[in-house]
């Protein structure tokens, strides 16, 4: 397992927490995803043989955030 950290912008509630963690613990080999609103950040807790930071990104981004 690997853990990262993730620059997330336009989060301007728990709403958007709450978002992004469904999205990332949704994901194929994402063990914990936590999102923290203060921080603007999400950590990670990932499989990488089935799941890369690039994905982790996307996925984010798709749901209309900013990563990076």
């Amino acid at each position: 397992m690997e853990t990262t950290q993730i620059k997330i912008g336009g989060m301007s509630c728990q709403g958007c927490v709450a978002n992004i963690t469904t999205v990332l613990q949704g994901m194929a080999g994402v063990a914990t995803a936590s999102v923290s609103l203060e921080a603007a950040e999400a950590t990670v807790c990932f499989d990488p043989a089935q799941v890369d930071r690039a994905a982790l990104l996307n996925a984010i981004e798709d749901a209309g955030f900013d990563a990076a």
